[in-house]
């Protein structure tokens, strides 16, 4: 969906400087397209929530001569552009973050573009793409290992899905495969 200067200003709420910072996020989306505006609850490190604006989605880096895709999120305060963005990398559940100097265990993003954050200076759109500078240099994401073999048929062991059989007499038998894949022996069989 395409979001118009006007559809972001409506979105935010007037304890934002909204006709600058739908400008700003207006600006950010021509560039960066895989992103959407979103109203939601940002939970501050002590436990208090607040409806912010943020920018979440993919920005795509280059690393190694191929394109990535790298999971963000841009939190705005009420107080940008003032204030710097609060970001994060956001990994799916197939990605682990690779803590760096850049990037926190839980994802936090701390360039020293937001350290020194200035308003007037710096943007939306120069943050953006200083972030894509960096990831394509230290990437914060990567995928998950697969599970070695043996990892597998262990976990497969504890998840073998039994199965029902029912006799002539109307008697149900739970069957559990053995490891070896070979049906428990008649003793070890209980009666339903």
């Amino acid at each position: 969906m395409a979001y118009s200067e006007e559809t972001i200003k409506k979105m935010l709420p007037k304890t934002y400087l909204q006709k600058h910072v739908a400008q700003e996020i207006y600006v950010a989306l021509t560039h960066f397209k895989n992103l959407v505006p979103v109203m939601n609850k940002y939970v501050f490190n002590d436990g208090t929530t607040k409806d912010l604006m943020s920018l979440s989605g993919t920005i795509s880096v280059m690393y190694n001569a191929k394109n990535y895709n790298i999971p963000v999120c841009l939190w705005l305060e009420e107080s940008y552009p003032q204030t710097a963005p609060i970001c994060y990398v956001r990994p799916t559940c197939e990605m682990m973050i690779i803590r760096r100097n850049h990037i926190t265990s839980n994802g936090e993003v701390l360039l020293p573009y937001l350290e020194e954050w200035k308003h007037g200076e710096c943007d939306l759109i120069s943050l953006l793409q200083v972030m894509v500078v960096m990831f394509g240099e230290f990437p914060p994401v990567c995928m998950k290992p697969h599970p070695e073999p043996e990892q597998a048929s262990c976990w497969q062991q504890f998840h073998r899905q039994p199965e029902v059989i029912s006799s002539a007499d109307g008697s149900l038998y739970l069957s559990l495969a053995r490891e070896d894949d070979q049906l428990f022996q008649q003793e070890n069989e209980t009666n339903c």
